[in-house]
This record gives structure tokens, sequence and C-alpha cells, in this order.
């Protein structure tokens, strides 16, 4: 069988682009005992695999050059040589960026589709949800009353964190990169004030206003000059959820800012950096409060689909262009 996959044709400096990538057919091999055969149908596309484009050591195996890109893959059994496993069976993995995959049983997991979409198994319910929920709540801690501020509060992660958030009794306010995701943020998803950091002026002062008794919780998936701004205005005893540092990810110099390391120490501020294996052995209650906010009602989730196995890439450049509302997928 001929299939397509997308390869790393070579390492971006700075922001990637199309030429970094490349096409390829290639012939797949017979399926051999304990593997399956399977026909892609959404692929996750995440901040973090900007970093695995560069070279050296991280928290995850960096991609290889002229092998495919790698990332969550929501798939159908095609054929199976596998006891695990039936032809028809959806099935999730961290998988190739290839039309159709062979892949072992060891290495998938079955989805019964319970939700509306089943993308949302590469959303709410899948790495996004996991992510904020668990860095949020075995992080930022939020008790009723407390104010907690989002940035990327319109991304896959800030929208499932604020919500979690307002569940908690907490005051939440955000901060997006656009009026329109501000409205959809506080329409929508309940976020009582959003800040657009793209027509603000003054962040520090406008964070101070819109949270007069300071922030105890700071979900930070962006860095850069927006948490520099936050970070002036934290609470004694305040915690700093650190999941991603997107603006930072393309920079081709060292980013140089405030040094806050004083403002930690004189709050007594907790900054904790995470990824979501820490917490694989805590999955199964993370996904049982995630499944039922949403089966409530309590929890809601957009999506930013692009159509076709061959926008992917596109689709992932454009991450970095704030083009997403909520989870970027491709749906093959």
């Amino acid at each position: 069988m001929i299939t397509k996959q997308i390869v790393l044709a070579a390492r971006p400096s700075g922001m990637p682009k199309l030429d970094d990538f490349r096409f390829e057919n290639i012939e797949l091999d017979p399926i051999e005992e304990g593997e399956v055969l399977l026909k892609g149908l959404y692929y996750s596309v995440d901040p973090y695999m900007r970093g695995r484009m560069n070279e050296g050591k991280s928290y995850v195996p960096q991609f290889e050059l002229d092998q495919p890109i790698e990332g969550g893959v929501l798939a159908t059994v095609m054929e199976s040589k596998s006891d695990l496993f039936k032809k028809g069976d959806i099935v999730l993995g961290a998988l190739p960026w290839k039309e159709q995959i062979i892949a072992s049983e060891k290495t998938l997991q079955k989805v019964e589709s319970t939700v509306e979409s089943l993308s949302y198994y590469l959303g709410v319910l899948g790495m996004t949800g996991l992510t904020a929920y668990f860095g949020l709540m075995h992080i930022g801690k939020p008790k009723a009353g407390e104010t907690v501020v989002v940035s990327g509060a319109a991304g896959a992660v800030g929208i499932v964190v604020g919500q979690i958030a307002k569940i908690q009794g907490a005051h939440v306010i955000g901060i997006a990169g656009s009026d329109e995701k501000v409205k959809m943020l506080k329409e929508e998803f309940g976020y009582d004030e959003v800040i657009n950091y793209k027509t603000n002026n003054d962040m520090n002062a406008t964070i101070a206003k819109l949270c007069p008794n300071g922030v105890d919780v700071y979900f930070d998936n962006v860095g850069g000059s927006i948490s520099d701004a936050v970070i002036q205005n934290l609470n004694f005893h305040a915690r700093i959820a650190l999941c991603g540092q997107i603006s930072l990810y393309n920079s081709t110099e060292v980013p140089m800012g405030p040094r806050i390391q004083p403002m930690l120490l004189t709050r007594s501020v907790l900054m904790q950096g995470f990824i979501i294996n820490n917490f694989q052995k805590d999955f199964p209650e993370g996904i049982a409060h995630l499944s039922k906010w949403v089966n409530e009602g309590k929890l809601k989730f957009t999506e930013t689909i692009v159509e076709g196995f061959d926008q992917l890439p596109t689709a992932l450049l454009g991450l970095f262009r704030g083009e997403n509302k909520g989870k970027m997928v491709v749906k093959a």
C-alpha cells in the first residue's frame, strides 16, 4: 500500500516555514502480529511541536530530519492482527503524520465515542483538558473568591482552564489577542473579564485595575512581556502554573526581561513548570472530572478544524499567528 507522509525537511530558525516540511509517498509493509493498519481521522497540532523541531535534548525526543512529524492522532482500524483491536475500532495514539499508519497495539488506546465529536479526545477529553486540569488543580489550587489570570486564554488549554477556575468559584481574567476572542471568552466560556493584549498600551495598569485584590493564581501559556505584567500584580502566596511560553518559541536570541526572582521571594510565590506526563498516574482522576463536567454542561469546548491531511503544516504554523480558537485539529 502506498501512503503519504509529512517529514521534517529542515530545522527552522525562528518562525517555521512551509519549506521546513516535505511530503513523501512511501510503501507500507504488511502488518505483523500485534500490529494494526490505521487510517488517520483527526490530527492534533500543538505549540510544543515547535520545540521538537530544534536540535538538542528536551523532555520529549526531538523530531529527526527526514522522518515523519509525530503527534496525537485519532484513527480507525482498517486491518488488525491484534487481539486488542478489531476492524472499525477508533483508537488514539502518538503517531506519525501519515495518511495510513502501521502501529503496535501497545501504543494505542481504544476510544468509545460518548461525546458529540471524536476530536474532543484530542482536546478537552485528551491531553489538552488534562493539561488544564492538572496545571490548575494540582499547582494553581484555586480557592473560591480568589482571582485567576490565564494568558493564551482563547487557546485550547486556556479555554478549559478558565472554566475549571469558574467551577471552583474563582474570579477569572483572561488575556487574548483579538476583540473577537475577548467576546467569545466572556459570552461563551464564562470569563469575567478579558484583555486584548494587542490593543492594550499598559498591561500592568490594566491588570491592576481588573484585579484590585491582586492575582492569586496565574496560568501561564505565553511568557514574555505579558507574564512580566501579570507577575507585577501577584499576591502574597500566589501560585504560577508554568504551562507554555509560546511568545518565545520562535526567538532566535536569548530573550531578556525583568528579573522576577525578587518578586517571587518577597511575596512567597510558588512558580512550577510542568509537563502533562508528570501526572500520568493521576490521569483517571482528571478524565473522570473532565467527563463529568462535560456531561453536566459545565465545561464547553471549541475547536478550529482545518480540512485536509495536506494542511497539517499550515495549521501548525497558524498556531503561532493566533489563528486558532480553542483546539487546532486537522480532519483528514
